[in-house]
């Protein structure tokens, strides 16, 4: 009978090691931070999420907005430094949409909750301690794949994608009584195929008015983590 050999994986070297660590910490902290915004992150929580000691943390991120501004760098270098608006857009958005997919009904309500409140001044004013970094920065990457889209326009964009964002997590119901049950308020995987595309075609169609030049693409992120 012939013997079935197994291959080793060959040891990892040490700057390989610290490279897989860093990127574990970096998937845990765009996890949370989309999660809980700037305000509501520690690096404590990062390291508990990845399961290392909260000193490593600091051996790679003096603070949390380094970890916060390394979250977002490692995007563009990913795009080679030239986002595209739909993979701005996949990034800010199929992090959550993974999650409501595959984390239970608890997160799912969650949602539903962060819906309800978003129009409230108390939920606005929430929203703008803990989420206002993380907006802003993906202004700052959608102003690069969007050069000469006017300021207001893409601001008016993102107001337009949050509203529509917050609908469908508001899971109402009237999607599947419209559609006579063609499409269903639940189903997130459907929203995370459509959502990003026909959103990023707004902004296009926003820029292209004013004769922007735009990086559409549909760039999906190593999958879209």
């Amino acid at each position: 009978m012939a013997r079935r050999v197994t291959s080793k994986r060959k040891p990892l070297t040490r700057a390989e090691q610290r490279a897989e660590t860093l990127e574990k910490l970096l998937d845990a902290a765009e996890y949370l931070f989309s999660k809980r915004g700037l305000n509501g992150v520690t690096l404590g929580d990062v390291a508990q999420k990845v399961g290392v000691h909260t000193t490593l943390m600091h051996y790679y991120f003096t603070d949390k907005r380094r970890l916060f501004e390394a979250v977002f760098a490692r995007y563009e270098r990913e795009c080679d430094g030239s986002p595209t608006v739909e993979g701005a857009l996949r990034a800010f958005l199929d992090t959550d949409l993974d999650l409501y997919i595959s984390g239970g009904e608890g997160w799912r309500n969650a949602a539903a909750f962060a819906s309800q409140v978003s129009n409230s001044a108390e939920g606005a004013a929430m929203m703008d301690l803990h989420f206002d970094p993380v907006v802003l920065k993906l202004i700052g990457i959608l102003k690069k794949a969007l050069p000469g889209c006017s300021e207001a326009d893409i601001f008016w964009g993102y107001d337009f994608m949050s509203g529509a964002f917050m609908h469908v997590l508001g899971r109402t119901g009237r999607i599947d009584r419209l559609s006579n049950g063609v499409c269903e308020s639940e189903d997130y995987a459907a929203v995370k195929e459509r959502l990003a595309t026909f959103m990023a075609a707004g902004f296009i169609a926003l820029c292209g008015r004013c004769g922007g030049s735009v990086k559409g693409g549909t760039d999906r992120r190593k999958g879209t983590r």
